[in-house]
Order: structure tokens, then C-alpha cells, then sequence
């Protein structure tokens, strides 16, 4: 039995075909056959059911599954043992990251990460919450960076920083002329929601508890970006609620409908989540003191209330 064997049978379990399995693993089909063959004759044993269309794991393949990840995963960790031991910092490091944190996060660090960790090779994609999840259990992703807290108990959060909620209130809405929000003000029936999937939309319904005349089968405006949404306010379409970051780049002239909340301030806790394997920990603790070094200078806020991102 091999590390590279049970690596095969974790990627045919998970594409359940072996042509896309050996493209994942690069490797020929005819030599991942062979080797999971191998296996499971040293095992006496069929780990996958190859009458079934497509393939399936047997019930004892399941069990072995289960075991593979456990045992890949510590191999791993002993690369990962040695370069700490070096103190390398290098390699390949998959991180997602959430649509509402993306475009205002990662301008403000990642070129000072490049520059100081020239050997990381970073791969990043814009994910949604739930396929971020997705990904970290099913392995495909080293970290990411998302609203917390997600009640996850196979994923290790650590938090970056709280970033408060803002209203922008255009010169014609109920609210323009109040100077400090709160949230008992707010009322779902004229506010600008992001669509579903978004974290930050359901952290802002958690937020509006109690809408006066909402129906959820009424009009609504929803829209897939901040952007959106800011001109869908500015044609007195309603109000929204904007990320404190996001508020920063925003044109002079759209800043005078920015208001904030009375403290404590309604916030959302931003994190670098891992999968509690802890593999590649020197670039996930090299990645979190950039950005909290470069993020505390731009959120002053101190006293804050955080949000939940799950939908109550």
C-alpha cells in the first residue's frame, strides 16, 4: 500500500469516473486502474463497485475512503514539519474568497504578500460561502477568507478583523435627515438587498429584525453588487447597507449619503478559515499578519456588534 495509491482512490471516490480522475491527478487511466487494482487485491477487498454507472464506493470502500483522507493528509504533514523546520514559506496555496470581501481586500495586501513571500505561488478565486465550505472539506482549497462565524465543526476559524455596516440613504429616503442610525430604524420593505447567496445579505436581514410591513412576496430590488445597488439608491429606489471598506472608494459626491450606526456598531467578523487538518500553516499565519497589519489602519471602529452571516 502507497501514498500515491490511496491518492488515486480519493480522486476516483470524488470524481466517480476514471478518465477524470487520472486527469486530475496526471497520471494515464491504464495507471491509475492498475494501482487501485493492485490495492484492492493486496486488500482482498473491492473498494469501488464498477457496475454502477457512475462508479460507486463499496461499503467497505467507504470506510477505507474515510481512513485515505486521514492518512494522505498526515503525509502531507510532513512537508509541511520540514519547511516550517527550514523556514520556507513556498509553494502552492489555493485560497477562496468571498464576493464582498474581494475587491476591497485584496488591493490592500496582496502585493505586499507577493513582494515578501515571493515563493508562494497564489491561487485565488472568488467563491460563495457555501461552495468555500465545499471546498475546504472536500480539499481543493488550502484556506479562504469569509464572514464568520459558520458553525462548522471541520473548519478552524481565525479572525482578521470586524469591518462595520454602513447605510448609504439618498436625499429622498425616510431616513436622510436622521444623523445616527440604528437598527430599529431600518425596514426590509425599502431596503437594497444583495441576491441570494451572498453572506452579507443574509447578515443584513439578520440585522433589519423587525421589518414594519415586509412580505417576501413583494416587489423587490436585489442585484449582485455593491455598485448596483448604489445606483438602484441613487433613482430612489430605497437604501442599502455597504461593507465600511467598500465605502472608502466611492466618489466624493456619493460619500454625503454614507451614514453610520450608533455605537455599538452593527459589524461582520471577517476571518481566514482552514479545514482543521492545519496543513500549510506557515502561509496561512504569513497571509493572516499581512492583512491584519495592513488592515488596522483602515478600520478604526472599536466598539462594534457582530452579525451573524447564517440565516436565522
Amino acid at each position: 500500500m502507497t501514498i500515491t495509491q490511496l491518492k488515486y482512490v480519493l480522486a476516483v471516490a470524488e470524481y466517480k469516473n476514471f478518465t477524470k480522475a487520472a486527469d486530475k491527478t496526471f497520471v494515464t487511466q491504464p495507471t491509475l486502474s492498475m494501482q487501485i487494482q493492485k490495492l484492492e487485491d493486496e486488500l482482498d477487498i473491492l473498494i469501488f463497485d464498477r457496475s454502477k454507472k457512475p462508479i460507486e464506493l463499496t461499503e467497505i470502500g467507504r470506510k477505507i475512503v474515510t481512513q485515505a483522507k486521514n492518512i494522505v493528509n498526515e503525509a502531507n504533514r510532513i512537508n509541511d514539519i520540514v519547511d516550517q523546520q527550514k523556514g520556507f514559506i513556498g509553494g502552492e496555496f489555493r485560497l477562496g474568497v468571498i464576493p464582498t470581501v474581494m475587491p476591497t481586500l485584496l488591493p490592500m495586501f496582496l502585493r505586499n504578500f507577493i513582494i515578501k513571500y515571493p515563493k508562494v505561488k497564489l491561487k485565488i478565486e472568488e467563491l460563495n460561502t457555501e461552495t468555500i465550505i465545499e471546498r475546504l472539506e472536500e480539499g481543493h482549497l488550502d484556506a479562504a477568507i469569509a464572514a464568520t462565524p459558520l458553525q462548522n465543526d471541520n473548519i478552524k476559524e481565525r479572525p482578521l478583523y470586524y469591518e462595520p455596516f454602513m447605510a448609504y440613504v439618498p436625499s429622498n429616503h425616510r431616513l436622510y435627515n436622521t444623523k445616527d442610525l440604528e437598527t430599529s430604524d431600518l425596514d426590509l420593505s425599502d431596503m437594497l438587498l444583495l441576491e441570494d447567496g451572498h453572506c452579507f445579505r443574509d447578515g443584513v436581514i439578520n440585522l433589519c429584525k423587525a421589518p414594519r410591513d415586509y412580505d417576501e412576496d413583494s416587489f423587490a430590488l436585489e442585484s449582485g453588487s455593491f455598485e448596483t445597488l448604489v445606483k438602484l439608491a441613487n433613482e430612489g429606489l430605497g437604501m442599502t447597507l455597504l461593507p465600511y471598506l467598500h465605502t472608502l472608494d466611492l466618489p466624493e459626491k456619493e460619500k454625503i449619503y454614507i451614514k453610520s450606526f450608533k455605537e455599538p456598531s452593527p459589524a461582520r467578523e471577517v476571518s481566514i478559515i482552514y479545514p482543521k487538518s492545519e496543513l500549510k500553516m506557515q502561509i496561512i499565519e504569513a497571509l493572516r499578519a499581512t492583512i491584519a497589519g495592513i488592515i488596522k489602519g483602515a478600520i478604526l471602529f472599536q466598539n462594534v456588534q457582530i452579525i451573524s452571516p447564517l440565516q436565522k
